[in-house]
């Protein structure tokens, strides 16, 4: 599960946006962003990257009290399993053209009462995802989710149920192509992969992000 992550005006960031396409674009800076929230992610069409906000969560509908929207409470979308992306009716509709990426300076995991401060060593995090837009009217409402893989054993202490979809720089232009729609070209990414070595930083505080202790740093894949 990915259920938390931090948006931070730093140079890995920015390195990011500029490997991303983006350079004069940055994501607004946010703590703590949850299910629901609004986030922001990159897409590309008609040959050109774009920096959307959009409801975290796929499915949404418009709030019971007429302002605003919300995630649909029947389901929960703001994750999509990798080995259900081709067979949901949800994620399959989405996956061949509407994918994103997600820049964001870490993402939080629990342990307990633990959270954990994660991201790649030196780096921002791109986190895979699918999006929609919603049309309400005449109002038109970006949402989105992110890709999980199955759990990793050298990050199942941290979270032994999944581990973010991660993307690396060589693979942005091929998975932000609308125009491409053989997925199954992405089946080898949808493994359970670390594709960059980790830095599982344990806080006090998502609003300060302070360290509490000594940073795990988790290998990569070989």
């Amino acid at each position: 599960m990915c259920g938390r992550y931090n948006v931070g005006d730093s140079p890995e960031l920015r390195q990011l946006m500029n490997q991303l396409g983006l350079p004069d674009q940055l994501p607004k800076p946010q703590h703590n962003v949850p299910p629901g929230g609004i986030g922001e992610f990159v897409i590309e069409a008609a040959g050109d990257r774009y920096l959307l906000p959009g409801i975290w969560s796929l499915l949404i509908e418009p709030r019971l009290d007429g302002h605003g929207y919300r995630p649909n409470p029947k389901f929960n979308t703001f994750n999509a399993r990798s080995d259900r992306l081709t067979s949901s009716p949800l994620w399959k509709k989405a996956y061949p053209s509407k994918r994103c990426i997600l820049p964001v300076s870490a993402f939080h995991e629990w342990r307990g009462k633990q959270v954990y401060n994660i991201h790649p060593e030196n780096e921002a995090t791109a986190l895979a995802g699918l999006w929609q837009t919603w049309h309400f009217g005449d109002e038109s409402v970006n949402s989105f989710t992110v890709i999980t893989l199955p759990p990793h054993p050298r990050f199942s202490h941290i979270h032994p149920k999944s581990i973010p979809l991660m993307l690396r720089p060589e693979e942005f232009d091929l998975w932000l192509d609308p125009d491409f729609h053989q997925v199954g070209a992405f089946q080898g990414m949808m493994r359970t992969h670390i594709p960059a070595p980790l830095v599982c930083e344990p806080v006090h505080s998502l609003q300060r992000l302070q360290v509490a202790g000594e940073p795990q740093i988790i290998p990569a894949d070989g």
